[in-house]
């Protein structure tokens, strides 16, 4: 019985290993300056593209994501249910206001009622759709970062020997370094391939949420990029 419990402490110990813990916590500026960048895109969209009043989810996003840099200010170490809560409600905010805008954009192009000039239309609703788009792949960044294996402070602590996502440095540690494990950068990464290839590049989805999250996000990128691009050629 020894010799079982001993063997199967030694394969998570390896498993452990195959998915480079990190070595020190996350920086929390790459999150941060993500998040910011996603607040600017909402605020330039068109009035009729988000939800009234418009300041509403702008100022919960806020006031989430200062709660958050106030608990964890320079590196991501400390977690709690308050904290966890407060990340999770902050990304779904994120994609909410971005799932509004984006099923307002869709409408908008389906009955023809994009209120700028004809001269600027096609500008304007490329505009538009870049922003929701670069704002989808921040948003989905954000919910894979969150969930894989826990997130980042599980990462850091080993606590699941299974990758909901495998990075090729898991598959190849002798040209990984010590100490490295995947953080926001990377999940941006992948969130932004996903979303241009409309497919898994490099990162191989190994969970069910991750297959179907992915899936989803592939979806709203294609019909997104699909009906604006139409939309803006059928204008020129």
């Amino acid at each position: 019985m020894l010799h079982v419990v001993q063997a199967a402490n030694r394969l998570q110990v390896e498993g452990r290993l195959r998915l480079h813990r990190p070595d020190r916590p996350e920086p929390r500026w790459p999150v941060t300056a993500s998040v910011v960048v996603a607040f600017v895109l909402q605020l330039l969209l068109p009035s009729q593209l988000d939800l009234r009043p418009g300041y509403l989810l702008p100022a919960l996003e806020v006031a989430l994501l200062i709660g958050l840099s106030v608990a964890n200010p320079v590196r991501i170490e400390r977690l709690s249910r308050p904290i966890r809560t407060m990340s999770v409600g902050l990304i779904l905010l994120i994609t909410s206001a971005n799932a509004i805008s984006a099923a307002l954009l869709v409408r908008a192009i389906v009955t023809n009622q994009l209120h700028v000039g004809a001269r600027h239309a096609p500008l304007a609703l490329l505009g538009s759709g870049a922003a929701i788009w670069g704002t989808n792949v921040i948003a989905f960044a954000l919910w894979y970062w969150e969930f894989d294996r826990g997130g980042p402070v599980h990462r850091l602590q080993g606590r699941s020997p299974y990758p909901d996502l495998l990075f090729p440095q898991m598959t190849s540690p002798e040209l990984t370094p010590h100490g490295w494990g995947p953080r926001f950068v990377d999940y941006l990464y992948m969130s932004f391939t996903n979303a241009t290839a409309f497919s898994p590049t490099d990162v191989m989805p190994m969970a069910r949420w991750a297959k179907l999250t992915m899936l989803v996000q592939s979806a709203v990128s294609l019909a997104i990029g699909a009906l604006v691009i139409a939309r803006a050629v059928n204008i020129l």
